[in-house]
C-alpha cells in the first residue's frame, strides 16, 4: 500500500467531520469572539476553509515563501457566509485530495519548505507537512471551532464518538 493510500481513509474522516462542525456555525456570529486575542468567529471559519490549501500546496510545490521578493503575500478573502465557507472548503479539500491521491512515495518523502525572508524556517518531508501543517493543524482549529459553536449554545457534532449533544459518530 502506498503512503498516500494509507493516508486517504484518515483525510476523508478529518474532512467530513470538519465539514459537519463548519455546516453548524452560526453565521449571524461571525464578529463573536471568546477573548479580544482570539480569532473572530469568522476569522476561524474562514481559516478552517481555506487550511486545507497547504495540502496541495505541498504536494504541488517545493516550498511556500511567506515574505515573497515581490512583496505580495497572498491573502485569504474572508467568507461573508457559512454556505461560502463549506462551498470554499469543499474546493479545497477536493484539490488536496486529487494531490494526495496523485502522489507517488517518492513525492510524499521529498523535502517541502516554509520559507521567510529567504530563509527555511523548516524543511521535513511533505507526508509530514501533510499529517502537522494540514491534519493535525485542522484538528487544533477544529478543536477551538468546537468550544465557540458550546460558547453559543450551538450543538456539537460528534467527532470521534459521542458529544454531549449526539449520541454517535455520523
Amino acid at each position: 500500500m502506498s503512503i498516500a493510500q494509507s493516508m486517504l481513509p484518515e483525510f476523508d474522516q478529518e474532512m467530513a467531520s470538519t465539514r459537519r462542525t463548519l455546516e453548524r456555525v452560526p453565521g449571524e456570529r461571525f464578529d463573536w469572539r471568546p477573548h479580544e486575542k482570539s480569532y473572530t468567529l469568522g476569522e476561524l471559519t474562514t481559516h478552517l476553509a481555506n487550511l486545507v490549501t497547504w495540502g496541495s500546496m505541498s504536494i504541488e510545490q517545493d516550498s511556500y515563501d511567506m515574505t515573497p521578493k515581490d512583496g505580495e503575500s497572498p491573502r485569504t478573502r474572508a467568507v461573508a457566509s457559512v454556505a461560502e465557507a463549506v462551498k470554499k472548503f469543499d474546493e479545497n479539500v477536493a484539490a488536496t485530495r486529487a494531490a494526495l491521491a496523485g502522489a507517488s512515495d517518492e513525492t510524499l518523502m521529498s523535502p517541502w519548505s516554509l520559507v521567510m525572508n529567504g530563509e527555511a524556517l523548516f524543511t521535513m518531508p511533505r507526508v509530514a507537512v501533510m499529517r502537522s501543517f494540514v491534519m493535525n493543524h485542522m484538528i487544533h482549529h477544529r478543536a477551538q471551532l468546537c468550544v465557540y459553536l458550546r460558547l453559543n449554545d450551538v450543538p456539537v457534532p460528534s467527532i470521534y464518538g459521542p458529544s454531549a449533544d449526539e449520541s454517535g459518530m455520523q
